[in-house]
């Protein structure tokens, strides 16, 4: 599991019970804040995307209104093999909708293009900044992991990954960054790195989906590109659309460590 882990770039943990618990109790708890009026500003790309940033409602352990802690397999490989197992933010709630991807508001055509023919593919924690848009590493995760709340086709926008992705990101990221003394490696700017470094991918490296049951997790290399599928004609899922929970913790060593850490 861990070589295959750091050869493609992540795994899919099969169904457990204690995940399978953890995701019924929090499913509640999601629902709540998708349909909670502040949160509307969260349900973008005409209604078929709740972006859900911070949306849900646990604590530092994963708990959710005095739930369990989130555990299990997944949670056991991350904490050995990605950085430890820090204190956990509030879980991004991705949820999405028959539909899925329309126009976002304020986003060009290109970046629409981008998102339908390219499943808005990004590494999570390179950030865009200012108009025109230029790339940082402000927030250095540890990994990525999705925790499916609701029932859905595998067609129905899976999370996609490509396969191998992260040995081409780190090493372009790296040698963006050498050499870089006197200022902060998080105002390195590597837009055009990373802008090559993806192309690279997509003409190189597989595009897989990923799509599980309830009870199971998705584990991403925090330098694997992703995205989201386009919602596939005659797929279907829970009539709350196709919900996960995702979390992001960073490394306490900051984008250093996240540069030179496995």
């Amino acid at each position: 599991m861990v070589e295959d882990f750091y050869t493609r770039g992540w795994a899919v943990f099969p169904p457990e019970p204690a995940v399978a618990e953890w995701a019924g109790h929090a499913t509640v708890h999601a629902q709540k804040a998708v349909q909670n009026p502040e949160n509307r500003h969260l349900l973008q790309c005409e209604d078929t995307w709740f972006v859900g940033l911070d949306a849900l409602p646990n604590d530092a352990a994963g708990r959710v209104a005095g739930g369990a802690p989130l555990s299990g397999a997944a949670v056991d490989f991350a904490r050995a093999h990605c950085g430890g197992w820090p204190a956990l933010h509030r879980a991004q709630l991705s949820v999405t909708y028959p539909g899925y991807p329309r126009p976002r508001e304020g986003e060009s055509d290109a970046g629409f293009r981008y998102r339908r023919d390219r499943d808005a593919a990004h590494v999570d924690g390179i950030i865009g900044v200012g108009t025109p848009k230029r790339r940082f590493v402000q927030e250095p995760h540890g990994f990525v992991l999705g925790v499916p709340l609701t029932q859905a086709d595998p067609e129905a926008a899976p999370l996609v990954v490509w396969e191998g992705s992260h040995h081409i990101m780190k090493a372009a990221l790296r040698r963006a960054m050498q050499g870089q003394a006197g200022g902060p490696l998080s105002e390195v700017d590597v837009t055009e790195v990373y802008q090559s470094a993806r192309r690279e991918i997509f003409a190189t490296c597989p595009r897989v989906a990923l799509p599980g049951p309830v009870g199971s997790v998705s584990l991403l290399h925090r330098m694997t590109l992703h995205g989201v599928a386009p919602w596939a004609k005659g797929a279907v899922a829970d009539l709350d659309g196709r919900m996960i929970a995702y979390f992001r913790p960073e490394l306490a060593g900051g984008v250093a460590a996240w540069l030179t850490d496995p």
